[in-house]
């Protein structure tokens, strides 16, 4: 490739991208990202990024200035000339809104997949989006990694015996079945219905899981609420240990307090969200998803396929 590797990052999550920096064996290179008094976002690359390949790590999750500022880093990049700019979002917030299911809302995500073409970004890396089609809402080439991988390893190496995969609702069914195929075990569905308007929900598990081993698999956490009301319903039904596995820890609200009472043993998330300011309980692991990405930029900056980083691993 005849133009340098950089990586630059925001505020929102500086460990992960000086944890991908290492693993792609470059430096993280030296950017101001400040606010003046009143709140306004200042954003000055100190080294010069002219003509290299630029990869701008920042994720979009609450306050809504990681997104103002994932904007401005990429104009500054554009503005110094950079090559080729990558906006890599570890997790991509606003992706809930991605269809208008009631009447007068916004399509927030294709709003943000707007912005960030519309700043100069020239392809978009992300992960295990919220949903798939949101891939499309971007007209530049986006590429969609799949957490799979880093947690399919982790429950391997647990050894945990004839696990049940649950999915805690109808929408990560995709989701939950890739993962049982991957640790050999089956699958169980959490649905959850209203009968009536102000009615409380009344919950079905659809497969077996008393006496078993259970993982229940989502792509984020936010309050915890959806999670926790799945773990008590399985444990009902006689299911043993509980895991959870969640690639975005958003954690807001009392989600904290919810899955230290749940009768969860283990919750696995990413590091797609800086986590590193919250007191998190002991039952809740962090695990890094900085190699996968490392591979990923390396792989695009030298104009390679990568889907060898996601081949059988994406949901069925």
């Amino acid at each position: 490739m005849p133009y340098e590797l950089r990586i630059v990052s925001g505020n929102a999550n500086r460990p992960l991208a000086r944890e991908m920096a290492a693993k792609a064996g470059c430096a993280l290179t030296d950017c101001e990202v400040s606010r003046f008094s009143d709140g306004e976002i200042f954003v000055q690359i100190n080294e010069n990024v002219r003509g290299t390949d630029l990869f701008i790590v920042q994720p979009t999750n609450p306050p809504a200035e990681n997104l103002i500022e994932l904007l401005i880093l990429i104009d500054a990049a554009r503005r110094a000339s950079a090559k080729r700019i990558t906006a890599v979002i570890p997790y991509f917030g606003y992706a809930r809104s991605d269809r208008k299911a009631e009447p007068r809302v916004s399509i927030v995500s294709k709003l943000v997949a707007n912005l960030v073409v519309a700043s100069g970004a020239d392809r978009v890396l992300t992960m295990d989006l919220h949903a798939s089609q949101i891939q499309g809402f971007f007209d530049i080439p986006t590429d969609h990694l799949y957490s799979s991988l880093i947690f399919d390893q982790y429950f391997t190496r647990e050894g945990l015996e004839n696990p049940v995969i649950v999915s805690p609702d109808v929408g990560s069914i995709k989701m939950a079945r890739a993962f049982s195929k991957a640790l050999k075990g089956s699958l169980a569905i959490v649905d959850k219905r209203r009968p009536s308007p102000n009615s409380a929900e009344v919950m079905h598990v659809i497969g077996e899981v008393k006496g078993r081993t259970a993982i229940i698999r989502d792509d984020m956490v936010d309050t915890a609420g959806t999670l926790t009301e799945a773990a008590y319903v399985i444990k009902e039904q006689g299911a043993g240990d509980i895991y959870a596995c969640c690639t975005h820890g958003v954690l807001s609200g009392q989600a904290l307090e919810k899955i230290e009472k749940a009768p969860i043993k283990k919750m696995v998330v990413s590091d797609t969200i800086d986590l590193s300011a919250k007191a998190l309980p002991d039952k809740i692991a962090v695990v890094t998803s900085a190699g996968l990405f490392a591979q990923a930029i390396e792989r695009i900056h030298r104009e390679e396929t990568i889907s060898e980083l996601f081949s059988g691993l994406a949901p069925e």
